[in-house]
């Protein structure tokens, strides 16, 4: 058995943070003394390495408390797939560094190099980023599904759905003045929805969480800005249309 603060010490966290996670329900000591104090066994100590492995992904902790409190939480499982998402994190982490010596290298030599080249290695990254922000949002097993499909294209594929992606928000972006419900916008709107079944299948109600959380996150707007300053507002708003539609074409149906 360990005390609190030999828990901390061995964990690297603090104390007050070991309070905050019995307090919330996320992780209970496995005794309390006569005295008051909290004493951990080795089941805490795993439960707390799943913990903090979970927030090293950037999970949140209500999240985290619904995984690992789940019936048949597995945490062999659970392991392996640290173990693979630590993988793909060094192996970015080497993609990066090649990068930085490729770049580095075409710079003394004064060779131009192809433009997509300088920016493979980051749209790699902005996938890891949706993926966490998805978890923060959906079941955790469709994001998991999500993330075996996308890890199952090739370099080329990724290449091509990326492109692809990019193209269909420059021409949302070309059509900003014709209005959110045109035609015009509508059709890449649909465009833009069927492109999401490279990764999954969303409903009218997630379609909206995610338009809306281009404009409502920081990170995301930043990125949609680059393309066209307002497209992160546009796009929620050409979605509410989309899903109007849908829903007056689904009671017409009825």
């Amino acid at each position: 058995m360990l005390t609190i603060k030999q828990l901390s010490r061995l964990a690297g966290v603090t104390v007050r943070t070991l309070h905050h996670y019995d307090r919330i329900g996320l992780l209970h000591p496995a005794q309390i003394g006569t005295n008051g104090y909290r004493y951990y066994d080795r089941s805490n100590l795993l439960q707390l390495q799943q913990i903090l492995l979970y927030r090293e992904l950037d999970m949140p902790l209500s999240l985290i408390k619904d995984v690992i409190n789940q019936p048949g939480f597995d945490i062999l499982q659970a392991l392996q797939e640290h173990k693979a998402a630590l993988a793909d994190r060094i192996n970015y982490l080497e993609r990066l560094s090649a990068s930085v010596d490729e770049t580095l290298e075409n710079l003394k030599r004064n060779i131009p190099m192809d433009e997509k080249e300088l920016f493979n290695v980051f749209n790699e990254k902005q996938q890891k980023e949706y993926e966490k922000e998805a978890l923060q949002i959906y079941d955790p097993q469709v994001v998991k599904e999500s993330n075996r499909k996308w890890k199952e294209y090739t370099d080329a594929e990724k290449q091509q759905i990326g492109e692809e992606g990019n193209a269909i928000y420059a021409g949302i972006a070309a059509a900003i003045p014709q209005g959110a419900g045109s035609p015009q916008v509508q059709k890449y709107i649909q465009r833009w929805r069927d492109h999401m079944n490279y990764f999954w299948t969303p409903n009218p109600e997630q379609l909206l969480a995610i338009a809306e959380g281009y404009s409502s996150d920081p990170r995301f707007k930043k990125n949609f800005d680059k393309v066209h300053p307002g497209l992160a507002e546009f796009m929620g708003e050409a979605v509410r249309f989309y899903v109007k539609n849908l829903e007056t074409g689904s009671k017409r149906r009825k």
